[in-house]
């Protein structure tokens, strides 16, 4: 049973209650008012009959013709519907004047409580409803009137003398009570029934208005708005299903208009099959994360933290267990793993290692397109060859920055998850191509504070370096418990080599001398251009006993390394001083101030040796 059938059966099975209800109240009711009607009508036929009784009786004994009281009763117990009519005496009459007749003879309790009490009876006798009715009247002796009751009976004032009973048949009055309700009951029925049609025929179009209106709103949960309700009538029903058709079509058009937009957004071309509610709604969740990830990757210091932002969504948003991001130095052609499997830095997994030594190997990058390795796993020759042996697939996606490849991400997945990636890559485009301003931004920030920091000439660090990293140094050794060396080191009478071979080829030396620093030093150590021909060299976790051995190497090297000039061989030499920390100081510009003043005392000594400060070096006994 259909849904429409279920409500037109409930309306209509509550009408017919209602009527049923209605024809038994109705049905009820006639027959009590039919009973209390025929009771009214027989007490006062039979009172009046009992008057009539009275008066007759008063005669004949006026007329002296008592003796014929006894045909008269018969007379009258004869006339139609009255079934008995009988005098009942007193007590003082029948002392008076002995028991009379039979008929005049008390017969039960209520003849004698009639005349104990001098109150009428009247009533119903019998069945339910009553076979007949009965009526006994008392004759209350009384002076007052026409008659003086007391010329003839010797009884005092407002005694009963005696009572007349009648019963009357009401037989034909209950037939004419039932045949009455009957007929009100057949009437009722006739009317329920035509109630009935009329409002089947009044509820068909809203019932029919109804299911359908269920029906499109089911399907419009679900996404599906195609569903139109028909307007069957020019009333509300109609204005409903209209209103319906004019909601349904603007809620279509204006979402169909926003899953375009949407999908121009996100570079993808709209499914119409698909639900276009849970499209619309999935697809503007997923740019509002977009959007979040931006505002977020903005106010992030570095590269790297965005790399690995980019690396949570991949994991959290996509459910990716696999994926590489690579970075490109597209001057040197070089590539570096930035994050491999969600961990920062890790080797290589999913490429061959030498696309790190030669980028253009890698096909984005040498292409500068997305490299669909999901539907041709061997498009790309640089893929893993393991990995395509278990059946992997890829997805190679380039980040454009500055007009060419800066970045690549690399998403490996099995068979079964090449479907969910498909879907996925709308979005995950939209993603990167927020990240990919954002990147060059911070990738030319770094480069310009890594230009600032560093000595344009020699490619050393400078001395503003120093100023913005001693404190992080110091951190740095104390949070370790590592000793650090400075040394201050200063090419011996360089003055002479700018005047009499120019500055271009003291120019030279200085960069010749920078290198020669970094061949003997660890990646760990810092060297410093503070000024001129100056430098600055941190050792970091070593103490001053090494750091002697370090100083003299270098030392050595220089007076060692000929620098050509002008077709000639130059030699010079190097005086360092150094001061170690925390062993000299607690501060780190009070330990580089005693390694300036040992490089003095090397200078005053002789040159072309490194001295280790002691406090004797420091007049006011090492306050800085």
């Amino acid at each position: 049973m259909t849904s429409s059938s279920r409500l037109q059966t409930k309306a209509m099975g509550a009408l017919l209650v209602v009527m049923l209800t209605m024809m038994l109240v109705v049905g009820l009711s006639s027959m009590a008012l039919i009973r209390d009607f025929s009771v009214r009508s027989a007490t006062e036929h039979t009172r009046t009959a009992a008057e009539m009784i009275r008066v007759s009786l008063t005669e004949a004994m006026l007329n002296d013709t008592i003796d014929r009281r006894a045909s008269m009763l018969r007379r009258l117990a004869e006339v139609n519907s009255l079934n008995e009519a009988r005098v009942i005496r007193g007590e003082r009459v029948i002392a008076q004047h002995g028991e009379g007749l039979p008929m005049e003879t008390p017969a039960d309790d209520i003849d004698r409580q009639v005349l104990a009490s001098g109150e009428p009876y009247f009533g119903l006798v019998g069945g339910l409803f009553g076979e007949e009715f009965r009526a006994t009247i008392p004759y209350i002796a009384s002076s007052n009137g026409d008659i003086n009751c007391m010329a003839c009976h010797q009884a005092p004032e407002g005694v009963a003398l005696g009572a007349v009973t009648l019963t009357v048949s009401v037989g034909h009055m209950k037939t004419a009570g039932m045949v009455t309700a009957l007929f009100l009951v057949v009437i009722m029925g006739l009317f329920g029934v035509l109630s009935m049609v009329f409002l089947g025929r009044l509820l068909r179009p809203l019932v029919e208005t109804t299911q359908e209106v269920r029906k499109a709103a089911r399907l419009a949960s679900g996404g599906d708005f195609s569903q139109r309700v028909h307007s069957r009538s020019r009333d509300e029903i109609g204005q409903i299903a209209n209103h319906f058709n004019e909601m349904a079509d603007a809620i279509t058009h204006k979402l169909t208009e926003i899953r375009d937009h949407v999908a121009r957004l996100v570079n993808t071309a709209p499914d119409p099959r698909a639900n276009l509610l849970e499209e619309t709604a999935t697809t503007v969740s997923g740019l509002v994360k977009v959007a979040q990830f931006k505002q977020a990757i903005e106010e992030d210091q570095t590269t790297e933290e965005v790399f690995f932002r980019i690396s949570e969504v991949l994991r959290t948003e996509f459910g990716m267990a696999h994926f590489s991001i690579y970075q490109v130095d597209r001057d040197k052609r070089l590539m570096d793993t930035v994050v491999v499997d969600g961990v920062l830095h890790e080797e290589i997994r999913w490429c061959r290692p030498d696309i790190l030594e030669q980028s253009t190997i890698c096909r984005a990058v040498r292409t500068g397109h997305a490299i669909d390795g999901l539907e041709n796993r061997h498009l790309c020759r640089a893929f893993d060859s393991e990995a395509l042996a278990d059946g992997r697939s890829y997805l190679c996606l380039p980040i454009i920055q500055s007009g060419g490849v800066g970045s690549v991400v690399q998403l490996v997945v099995p068979p079964q998850n090449i479907p969910a990636l498909i879907r996925a890559r709308p979005l995950i485009s939209a993603y990167l191509r927020e990240a990919a301003p954002v990147l060059q931004a911070k990738g030319l920030m770094a480069s310009l504070r890594e230009s600032s920091l560093k000595d344009a000439m020699t490619g050393l660090r400078n001395r503003r370096f120093l100023e913005e990293y001693s404190d992080s140094l110091v951190a740095q050794c104390k949070r370790r418990q590592m000793p650090m060396t400075l040394m201050m080191l200063d090419l011996d009478y360089f003055k002479t080599v700018n005047d009499t071979y120019g500055h271009d080829v003291g120019d030279q030396i200085l960069r010749e001398l920078a290198g020669i620093f970094q061949a003997h030093l660890r990646e760990s150590d810092l060297v410093i251009r503070y000024g001129g021909e100056e430098f600055m060299i941190i050792l970091l976790d070593t103490g001053a006993e090494a750091a002697l051995d370090v100083a003299n190497k270098i030392r050595e090297a220089v007076q060692a390394h000929p620098f050509r000039v002008a077709g000639a061989e130059l030699h010079k030499t190097l005086s360092i001083g150094l001061a170690a920390y925390p062993d000299d100081a607690q501060a780190f510009w009070q330990v580089l101030k005693y390694a300036d003043v040992a490089l003095y005392a090397a200078k005053e000594n002789g040159r072309n040796q490194v001295v280790r400060f002691t406090p004797e070096m420091w007049p006011s006994g090492g306050e800085y």
